[in-house]
């Protein structure tokens, strides 16, 4: 067996999984059924194979350099499999298991008690005839083997970052999960974040003392940014014989989540590590939406609803509303679409500018002579550029997240002072309801969605796979490797229809000039692109073929 690599510094603030050195695996397959219609064969059923390198990088090991950790499994009419780490990639000897659920009574109405191990997920669901089958992800679901036996799992959950509506719903239902579906007792919480792995207490988690954690709001485990140390952290879990590790937060989250399986797979050990995306802004990509996006556009309708009553009840009556949105303006984008009661709504991936024709102050002028009243909506990522030419940076927070100045009360301030210089009267009323948002426990429709993240991330974690985040692509839950979760944002396209259909609500112009329009037009052409091929494979493609042309492009 080939070497481990180093273990990555804990001390960088911004720590990178180590690329991963290839090693020869023995095939699993003998514990599978055989199925007459198998069109792909999963990495490790590949005993010729290694189980980290692409096909065509294996005669070009030093076009490896930063792309070794994509697992791709190729198969006809350009169909790519990205596929997520396994514990037997580094334990190739690991026993396997009966899967328990095949004897639990609540699921002896399923006609088909296992996902096939063929089975997976197309990330683009609109394809043209003569096109590329395009990127998969492995579907989620229970396995018929399991490499962990019940009485030997020692689960822990750990919840970090901000707080979003449905976390103590995942904690619930994983909770819940290993103990119904797999007869797993030994599972804890650890409290206060990743710090709390090395700083802090646990605390023992039973079906019992979970039971209506759901009809409250934050974290039963406590939450906190930053505190991410990966030698103490899997010091930690080595120490406490934990080996099944559920992750729950935010694209640095997840990054950090990656990090550890790095460390759990330089060191040897039989630990799962598993995520759950967690995001009120809905900006985790791949991924149809994040748990509590939903949740949080209800509620958001509640502040537009209050906005709406104070700009009606008076004279040229203003309702200003800001809402999350710090990169991805999806919540101001749903909330605006589905309230109809707004007149603007302001988003940072759409630039916007005050004066002039065509400016925000000459439509609110217009509105407010139509109309008699107005409600803004805004993200709280919109107009930091307009703002940061009057006002200075605060910083970052303990997660490196810069910290952005407030648009609300800017925005207040600047129409306030245009229409006093323009001795025009207006009432205006600020509401900002975020804490208020993601306090609330989730509503029946994020309820259900966590549910099924949860036991798809316990089925996966118990049949042995590992370094993966668990989401929903086009209505199918599967597996996806972190790397694709936290490579980019994902970010409302102001060049698509769901767009056109909010202008088309408001009536607001659309602030954009041809420049603007051209960049966003390249931007969704770019990550369209991404839907058609791994971006992991092409980085080994354009590194291959430098190397064949003599390292020149």
């Amino acid at each position: 067996m080939a070497p481990p690599p180093p273990a990555a510094d804990p001390a960088s603030d911004n720590p990178r999984p180590t690329a991963p050195v290839p090693i020869t695996v023995p095939s699993p397959q003998g514990h599978l059924h055989p199925h007459p219609h198998h069109h792909l064969v999963d990495r490790r059923d590949t005993p010729r194979g290694r189980a980290w390198e692409p096909e065509r990088a294996r005669s070009h090991p030093e076009a490896m350099d930063g792309a070794a950790a994509a697992k791709l499994v190729e198969g006809e009419a350009g169909y790519v499999l990205e596929d997520v780490p396994h514990v037997s990639d580094y334990l190739p000897d690991l026993p396997t298991y009966p899967n328990p659920l095949q004897d639990n009574p609540a699921y002896s109405v399923v006609k088909q008690y296992f996902v096939n191990p063929d089975d997976t997920v197309c990330q683009k669901i609109v394809v043209h005839k003569d096109g590329p089958r395009g990127n998969h992800f492995r579907r989620a679901g229970p396995r018929q083997r399991v490499y962990f036996e019940s009485d030997e799992v020692h689960a822990c959950i750990v919840t970090c970052g901000g707080l979003c509506p449905g976390l103590n719903t995942v904690i619930r239902e994983i909770v819940c999960g290993l103990s119904d579906m797999y007869g797993v007792t030994k599972i804890i919480g650890i409290q206060g974040g990743y710090r709390g792995f090395y700083a802090r207490n646990t605390i023992n988690l039973t079906p019992k003392s979970v039971n209506d954690i759901h009809k409250r709001g934050g974290t039963v485990l406590g939450s906190s940014r930053g505190g991410h140390d990966t030698v103490k952290i899997v010091d930690s879990i080595q120490d406490r014989g934990i080996n099944q590790v559920y992750v729950i937060g935010g694209d640095g989250t997840q990054r950090g989540a990656g990090v550890i399986f790095e460390e759990v797979r330089r060191r040897g050990l039989k630990v799962a590590v598993a995520g759950i995306p967690k995001t009120i802004d809905n900006d985790i990509p791949v991924m149809d939406k994040s748990f509590g996006f939903d949740t949080a556009v209800e509620e958001a309708q509640r502040a537009i609803n209050a906005a709406h009553v104070e700009a009606v009840s008076a004279e040229n009556g203003i309702g200003l509303v800001k809402l999350m949105g710090r990169h991805s303006g999806f919540i101001a984008h749903y909330a605006t679409l589905a309230s109809r009661d707004v007149d603007c709504c302001l988003i940072p991936e759409s630039p916007f500018y005050l004066e002039g024709e065509g400016g925000l102050f000459r439509y609110i002028e217009k509105r407010l002579k139509d109309n008699g009243h107005m409600v803004i909506v805004v993200a709280e990522g919109a107009g930091q550029k307009l703002i940061a030419e009057t006002m200075q940076s605060i910083g970052k927070d303990a997660s490196g997240n810069e910290l952005l100045l407030d648009v609300g009360l800017w925005l207040s301030q600047k129409i306030n002072e245009h229409f006093k210089k323009n001795k025009m009267t207006i009432n205006l009323k600020y509401i900002d309801p975020t804490y208020m948002i993601r306090a609330i426990p989730s509503n029946a429709s994020d309820n259900v969605y966590c549910t099924l993240l949860a036991h798809s991330v316990v089925h996966g974690a118990m049949a042995g796979y590992t370094g993966f985040t668990v989401g929903q692509v086009n209505g199918r839950h599967c597996y996806i490797p972190f790397y694709r979760i936290t490579e980019k944002q994902n970010r409302v396209s102001i060049t698509d229809r769901m767009w056109a259909r909010l202008l088309s609500s408001t009536n607001q112009p659309s602030f954009l000039c041809n420049k603007v329009v051209e960049e966003a037009k390249k931007e969704y052409e770019r990550t369209t692109k991404l839907l058609d091929g791994s971006p992991s494979r092409r980085k080994v493609d354009d590194k291959v073929a430098s190397s064949n042309s003599g390292g020149t492009k």
